[in-house]
């Protein structure tokens, strides 16, 4: 794939992966996106997973055609984009490897070697003449890791943004961005807000043609939808009108409230109303919907003195991401002392600019006439 005259991909595409890191479910693959510039020195950007070394390395050697490069740039020390930065090393004796010092210390628990004969060590504002083409570096810490940093080309207005602009996804199928971009966002870089911030702050002051991201699909048009999505994403402000009903049930009777409040919602005409199920959704769609709305209604069951498990782990989610600037609502479930809506509002009580809805529905084992109208005056006030 060619990105410009000089700039070639050299990425692979990851179908074996069942869970990203570990933990985030990626039914379509996911992208380890690797560039080479080819000029009078050549650089290449960033390595690929350990299980694709070979593959990375036959696309690399296409790419160079017999010739040496001279430098690999490394904007991030994660293990799907670093793995064979040693081998890379080892093949290529005479590149220097182009990182900042947090990196380079990285680099040491990595591999036990921080390069310190053949490296070259960059800071904010840095450049790198490669011909015509002269890269400079942006620090970007915490945008996810202290060592990001990401390069611009200002020969042919690229940027180099790391893991910023990434998605879930393989190249080679076909999917929305903003859906598997979100969902990447608050699963991975959402807790640093501010960092992201202040690396759009950077951005701004450059003149910006295509976006070269370390995984997902290259961005060459409408560049300012996917930056005004990353300013809304990371100044957590709210994406869409729409109110999400995140709930947990043992029996059945706090669903039955949760898909009621749902009916009457968009019986309202409530712009969009969206239902997850904690227990059997998937988690982290679960908080991809309650960053994209300014609504969130909490329903579950007291349990064990406290709230059902997946509650807990769902607000800690959030609470964790900083969660913030939106209205949430409770319905809670107990045959005997509820205390569910108490201490789903306790794990909120830190969050910054919570507004918490006057209407708190109580089931007391079944919904009946009293729990049914105190759903239609939650209704009324979320969607009056």
């Amino acid at each position: 794939m060619h990105i410009t005259d000089d700039i070639k991909y050299i990425g692979v595409n990851d179908h074996s992966t069942d869970l990203f890191e570990g933990q985030f479910d990626v039914p379509d693959g996911i992208a380890y996106n690797s560039y080479v510039i080819m000029d009078e020195k050549i650089a290449v950007t960033d390595t690929a997973d350990k299980s694709f070394a070979d593959e990375w390395f036959a696309n690399l050697e296409t790419v160079l055609g017999g010739k040496e490069p001279d430098y690999l740039i490394v904007h991030h020390m994660e293990p799907d984009h670093s793995a064979n930065i040693d081998a890379f090393l080892n093949k290529y004796p005479s590149a220097q490897v182009v990182a900042t010092m947090k990196a380079f210390n990285m680099m040491a628990n990595f591999f036990g070697n921080d390069y310190s004969d053949r490296r070259l060590v960059v800071n904010e504002g840095d450049t790198l003449c490669l011909g015509k083409h002269t890269l400079t570096f942006y620090t970007a810490p915490m945008v996810h890791w202290p060592e990001v940093m990401v390069s611009y080309d200002s020969t042919d207005k690229v940027v180099f943004s790391a893991d910023g602009f990434g998605k879930f996804g393989a190249l080679d199928v076909e999917q929305d961005w903003a859906c598997e971009a979100r969902r990447y966002y608050f699963g991975i870089v959402g807790k640093y807000g501010v960092q992201v911030q202040a690396l759009l702050k950077k951005l701004a002051t450059l003149d910006v043609e295509i976006i070269c991201p370390l995984h997902g699909p290259i961005l060459t048009e409408n560049l300012g939808y996917y930056i005004n999505l990353y300013d809304i994403w990371s100044s957590y402000g709210v994406e869409s009108e729409g109110i999400v009903i995140a709930y947990t049930s043992v029996y059945g009777n706090t669903k039955a409230a949760a898909e009621l409040l749902a009916e009457k919602l968009k019986a309202k005409g409530c712009p969009k109303v969206v239902l997850n199920d904690l227990a059997r959704c998937d988690m982290h769609e679960a908080i991809e919907d309650a960053f994209r709305y300014g609504k969130l209604v909490l329903a579950t069951t007291t349990y064990n003195g406290d709230i059902f498990p997946f509650m807990k782990d769902f607000i800690n989610h959030l609470t964790e991401r900083f969660y913030q600037n939106r209205t949430v609502a409770f319905v809670e479930n107990g045959s005997w002392g509820p205390v569910a809506a108490k201490m789903m509002r306790k794990m909120l009580e830190g969050s910054k600019n919570i507004t918490f809805a006057e209407n708190i529905v109580q089931i007391k084992s079944a919904l009946n006439e009293t729990s049914v109208a105190a759903i239609d005056a939650l209704c009324e006030e979320l969607c009056g």
